[in-house]
């Protein structure tokens, strides 16, 4: 409990530090939190970049695991064999692409401590149209949130069949608590998800070939 305690102790003092220096250097809040979204992802780019290897081989496994599905649809303990087999043949890991999101929890959380108890003084809290450490009234922002979300979402898809709901629902859900919540932390949120998405569309045309090639091989 004490190392849980200290972690989220320390991490909002450190992310409000970053974001301090960013914004007097900038002279903007709004600045200040882009960069630092851009530098988070910098920072998780050899994760990102894992997920995407893992995305691009488990779309190439999909017609063998819907044909082990079909197969042994009545079977579900030889099912769950036969594709954990599947997994270790190809050297693929179905969960690689968790990673990266379950790092930017810690991050989210600290941001919004920061936005609900730093004033920005000096720089103020103005970005635009918006006031960062309040609600977005014009409810752009939270569509955007929306909308970005689904886009990277399609874009990382493996193409399981179960995951087409979770498409459509957790760009709405997203979209509607972000309405609640500070404008800098949807801020974030949105630039983190156009700066993903074009880190995706990159590294999905460079690796694309290597994947298949490998896929190919064995």
């Amino acid at each position: 409990m004490g190392f849980f305690d200290s972690f989220f102790g320390w991490l909002p003092a450190g992310i409000q530090a970053v974001l301090v220096w960013l914004a007097q250097t900038t002279g903007n809040a709004g600045v200040a939190i882009i960069l630092l979204t851009v530098l988070v992802r910098l920072l998780l780019f050899p994760l990102t970049r894992k997920q995407t290897q893992s995305m691009l081989a488990m779309k190439e496994l999909q017609p063998k695991l819907l044909e082990i599905q079909k197969k042994y649809k009545d079977k579900p303990e030889e099912y769950n064999r036969r594709v954990l087999e599947l997994y270790r043949e190809k050297g693929v890991n179905p969960f690689g692409g968790c990673l990266p999101v379950l790092i930017q929890l810690p991050v989210l959380y600290a941001l919004f401590t920061v936005l609900r108890t730093y004033t920005f003084e000096g720089v103020g809290a103005g970005f635009l149209i918006w006031t960062l450490t309040d609600p977005d009234p014009t409810y752009l922002l939270p569509i955007l949130s929306g909308v970005t979300t689904y886009f990277m979402s399609a874009m990382t898809s493996t193409g399981d069949p179960s995951q087409k709901m979770m498409l459509y629902i957790m760009p709405v859900f997203l979209a509607w608590i972000s309405i609640q919540f500070p404008s800098g932390l949807v801020l974030y949120w949105v630039v983190n998800n156009i700066f993903s998405i074009a880190q995706q569309y990159v590294l999905s045309k460079t690796m694309a070939p290597a994947v298949e090639g490998g896929a190919k091989a064995k």
